[in-house]
């Protein structure tokens, strides 16, 4: 997996739209001849809801993306697996038996969802994987810099920590299920910052990515390090944040340590204003979704040379090497950047943010 300049998209705003340049590869589409017109059929299955991203701003922004790259002739047939692999294996097998034209999949797993990817392949379906790379015959692949994400989030830790962070310094980390090979890489990028630096005194990979999961995993770790040994926490993202905000709250913790995120969640962010958070990693979903509406649209309509462009990176997964790729960079959001991420791409407006709880803390990092 070709990497990303770390120390670019920590620092500036400007690399997460840098990934937008792409995106004039398909501006002259028209002067291709594609072997499907505008009447197409997108077939879209997210994972869940517990996560408020997918229903707020992913699907929202790949229909409208499609919709507009289609001069509306085309349409999305989407789905929710609500965390059940099961069920999600059920609606896209619904998606084969419709014969949409080509499939953006976020797998629930990525190793169970296999065997429909296959059966997707074999009815002339090309399927791309959003955000979690699934197994099977995957025709492209569109998420963020995973293992940049989990660096970012290691970094931000320390950097948290202060200068004098050292091996006696506790940390604890929260990360993703285990069946979301996303997860896996986050750790893998935490970790490559923290060995060595502070020590990793407890670990746990939470089931289902569920904030009720956290909390608990985090009152195991304070039952064994004690509520006052605890340096730091890694979370892997906003919802287990929260959840492990609540657990340390529990234990009588009034001076919480530092605690990373992932996702920008509006909690989060306002945890972060307070200062209850340290930090999240703000990833832009609107440039991922539109991103993969250009690369599915490009890609059932045979234009080979637009796609190529959308896709320039190679993974692999379990099953499969070289898919072609997108990967798209992130900025770690803290305080003192609120304003140029979240608020300036309209993920929130200030009000959102500096509600009547919020206004006092919000006054004192200039957000107004």
């Amino acid at each position: 997996m070709r990497r990303i300049a770390i120390s670019v998209a920590i620092t500036s705003m400007s690399v997460v739209l840098a990934g937008c340049g792409v995106l004039g590869a398909t501006e002259s589409s028209d002067d291709a001849s594609p072997t499907k017109g505008n009447d197409i059929t997108v077939g879209l299955l997210l994972p869940e809801k517990e996560n408020t991203r997918y229903e707020q701003f992913d699907y929202p922004f790949f229909k409208e993306k499609v919709g507009e790259l289609t001069r509306d002739a085309g349409s999305v047939k989407y789905a929710n697996a609500e965390a059940s692999a099961q069920k999600q294996a059920g609606q896209m097998q619904q998606m084969v038996d419709d014969r949409v034209d080509v499939i953006v999949l976020d797998a629930v797993d990525a190793h169970a969802i296999g065997d429909s990817v296959q059966k997707a392949k074999d009815a002339g379906i090309p399927v791309i994987a959003y955000d979690r790379l699934a197994e099977g015959p995957i025709d492209a692949y569109i998420s963020f810099d995973n293992e940049l994400v989990g660096e970012v989030q290691g970094r931000s830790l320390l950097e948290a920590l202060g200068p004098d962070a050292d091996e006696s310094d506790k940390v604890v980390m929260i990360n993703g299920s285990s069946t979301d090979p996303n997860a896996k890489q986050f750790k893998a990028g935490a970790l490559s910052e923290l060995s060595g630096k502070v020590t990793v005194a407890q670990s746990f990979d939470t089931e289902g990515w569920k904030p009720e999961n956290a909390r608990a995993n985090m009152t195991e770790a304070i039952e064994k390090l004690g509520k006052d040994g605890i340096a730091g926490v890694y979370s892997a993202n906003d919802g287990m944040a929260g959840g492990i905000i609540k657990s340390l709250k529990d234990a009588g913790v009034t001076d919480l340590p530092p605690i990373t995120g992932q996702d920008a969640d509006l909690p989060a962010v306002q945890r972060i204003v307070t200062g209850e958070q340290y930090m999240s990693v703000y990833k832009s979903y609107p440039q991922e979704a539109e991103n993969a509406a250009e690369m599915a649209v490009a890609r059932v309509q045979g234009r080979d040379i637009q796609f190529d462009a959308l896709a320039r990176d190679k993974v692999d997964s379990p099953t499969d090497k070289s898919i072609p790729a997108q990967l798209v960079p992130v900025v770690a959001l803290t305080k003192g950047n609120i304003e140029e991420t979240v608020v300036a791409e309209g993920f929130y407006e200030v009000s959102d943010i500096c509600t009547a709880k919020y206004a006092d803390a919000c006054k004192e990092i200039g957000l107004k």
